[in-house]
């Protein structure tokens, strides 16, 4: 359904629906690939996972997840077969989360649905368009994590309480 531009949503509700649609593509695609097991929530903590080992809080912090909803989600990865907890060899107290060998292969697997959701969005919208905005996007995300607009704020503040405090003569 096309919308007046007037009517557009704003860019808040625009990301979060289309984040929204993307996981369910995602879901979608994984259950058709023999990944059924992956959950909604999971996603959040896989997006995260590398070649690299990583610790729990790391994963937390890089998830925007509480350490608790972490750790949650990483044991019932770990009873799918698609992350292991391994000792820390330089700090036995901590533990490492890892990739399997299953969750290796539902990342390569991953990558191909990707591929397919990109292509079926395109379609729906102009390659050439669809290009375009994930362009769009990826500058705005660039420029957006050089600066940041809590320092345009907090900048701003300090100007005003700077102009506030100046001693302004009082005409008697």
């Amino acid at each position: 359904m096309a919308r007046a531009k007037e009517d557009r949503l704003g860019v808040g509700q625009l990301l979060v629906r289309l984040l929204h649609q993307y996981r369910r593509d995602v879901l979608s695609a994984a259950a058709e690939l023999g990944y059924a097991d992956i959950r909604a929530p999971h996603l959040q903590v896989l997006a995260h996972m590398t070649r690299q080992p990583v610790r729990l809080s790391a994963l937390a912090a890089q998830a925007q997840l509480s350490l608790a909803a972490t750790s949650e989600f990483v044991t019932e990865l770990e009873e799918l077969g698609y992350l292991q907890r391994q000792p820390d060899p330089a700090d036995g107290r901590a533990k490492l989360i890892v990739v399997r060998p299953r969750g290796r292969q539902a990342f390569r697997d991953g990558r191909a649905g990707a591929k397919h959701i990109e292509r079926y969005w395109a379609k729906a919208v102009g390659g050439r368009r669809f290009e375009q905005a994930c362009r769009v996007l990826q500058e705005l995300l660039d420029n957006l994590t050089e600066t940041s607009l809590a320092g345009d704020v907090e900048e701003s503040e300090s100007k005003q309480d700077r102009r506030s405090s100046r001693k302004v003569p009082v005409a008697t």
